[in-house]
């Protein structure tokens, strides 16, 4: 946890821009895998943990904006649970660290909300996307869990977003520590790409190395020889030398941030030609596109640079014709960038998506797009200094794709389908960073993980 004001003053934050009632937060219960005292490894909702540090089970935390009280409710420790788990810290105690005044029990918690509608006291809360979150909220409120999200405050949201869009100095800091083990990751992946000849074996060697840093994967990692499948899991097919290895991978910072690179590289240790060709426009486009996301530009800009970028340096290579920008402009491009320039990060690897990705992502001036290819931006509304955005962009041959295209003769004014017959096979690219935003353009955060091809290459001959 960080130190105790820290949450106090979000807190404080947080009350200062609403008006009145209740604040509610609930936590996460833990997850059985197939029975109760089997869970899958507990993860604190994000809110939760932004608002109080604490990543354990059973909470919530009540604030009363009319009187200022603050309280965390939540199980006390039995002596069974001291038996199986060791002791544990008090309710109170937990209460304390993250500078929370109260405690009490969660039967508590029903009786406070139960009259605060009574006597008609708004109660705000975050929409659930858990089971567990839905039936407790339905529990307390006397309201389906189908139909609990349909009161969930727009206002509360709109307050959580801001606040959470504008990272701190701290929160850089553990962004960063988890990118340094994204790092260690990259190498990893480099020294035993040819050891390990298929990506289930390569992710378990990477998860090792994540568990044994105390750490845990922010998202299941893509490993894939196959990159023009967009999320592609790890199997156990073999690779073949002239495949290209692209690692999508994410993992958690010792206060649950999370961080998200992309690379792309030669099993064989050399691009081949064409290869390269391909490589150094999305590198070209993904440098265009940090320039340009400074504080003031919209998100829905930069990826229009940086689709304009791949869709000329595809002309180049005879394979889009025509303007670049016209080729942008009808949607030309995602046939080969067919996903968003990228997201936010923090608490959550698409950060706060859980709010809904048009509260996050959008705003009256900036609406999302129906474009196919563009609508799946996640990020479109102006940056402002200190968001924590992914720069990815990337150029895939899909096949399925292809295919559907020609065959309806769409945007054959600027796709060159014939020179596509010798990409079929050929993959994809991808390489991401993630980036701070300041008045002068995007800080790639982190230490340095190889992307230029020269850089790249020399990696794998370590």
């Amino acid at each position: 946890m960080f130190d105790q004001t820290v949450y106090r003053q979000r807190r404080a934050a947080l009350v200062a821009q609403l008006a009145s009632g209740l604040v509610l937060f609930v936590g996460h219960s833990a997850s059985p895998i197939n029975f109760a005292a089997n869970p899958y490894p507990f993860r604190q909702d994000s809110s939760f943990l932004y608002y109080s540090g604490l990543n354990n089970a059973d909470c919530a935390i009540l604030i009363d904006m009319d009187n200022g009280r603050e309280t965390l409710y939540g199980p006390e420790a039995t002596l069974d649970d001291v038996i199986w788990t060791g002791p544990l810290p008090s309710l109170k105690e937990l209460a304390s660290g993250a500078g929370i005044a109260h405690s009490d029990g969660l039967p508590r918690l029903a009786v406070t909300v139960q009259e605060a509608q009574a006597a008609g006291r708004p109660i705000h809360y975050l929409p659930a996307y858990r089971p567990d979150q839905l039936l407790t909220l339905g529990r307390l409120l006397a309201a389906s869990p189908d139909r609990v999200n349909e009161g969930a405050s727009q206002r509360l949201i709109q307050v959580v977003v801001r606040q959470r869009s504008v990272k701190t100095s701290d929160e850089i800091v553990e962004i960063e520590s988890a990118l340094g083990l994204c790092r260690k990751l990259f190498q990893a992946l480099v020294r035993h790409r040819l050891q390990e000849n298929n990506a289930v074996a390569l992710a378990g060697i990477l998860e090792g190395i994540t568990a044994a840093a105390g750490s845990r994967f922010a998202f299941s990692p893509i490993i894939t020889s196959r990159g023009e499948i967009l999320h592609n899991q790890p199997d156990n097919h073999p690779f073949k030398s002239s495949d290209l290895l692209l690692m999508d991978i994410g993992v958690e910072s010792r206060e649950h941030y999370a961080s998200d690179i992309t690379r792309t590289i030669p099993l064989s240790g050399r691009f081949s030609a064409r290869q390269k060709d391909i490589y150094e426009i999305v590198l070209a486009a993904q440098k265009a596109a940090i320039v340009r996301a400074a504080a003031g530009a919209r998100f829905l800009d930069v990826h229009r640079l940086a689709a304009i970028t791949i869709c000329g340096g595809l002309c180049d290579l005879g394979l889009m014709k025509g303007t670049a920008a016209d080729a942008v402009h009808a949607g030309a491009h995602a046939l080969f960038f067919p996903h968003g320039l990228g997201h936010m990060v923090g608490l959550d690897v698409h950060d706060m998506e859980a709010l809904g990705e048009d509260n996050v992502g959008y705003d009256a001036e900036t609406i999302r797009s129906e474009q196919f290819g563009l609508a799946a931006l996640r990020l479109g509304r102006r940056l402002e200094a200190n968001f924590v955005v992914t720069v990815e962009p990337g150029i895939y041959f899909i096949p399925a794709l292809m295919d559907q295209w020609r065959q309806e003769g769409r945007w054959s004014d600027f796709i060159a389908f014939d020179k596509l017959a010798a990409y079929r096979k050929f993959g994809g690219i991808r390489i991401e960073d993630v980036v701070q935003i300041t008045p002068h353009g995007g800080r790639v955060l982190g230490p340095v993980i190889p992307k230029a091809v020269a850089t790249v290459e020399a990696a794998c001959e370590v």
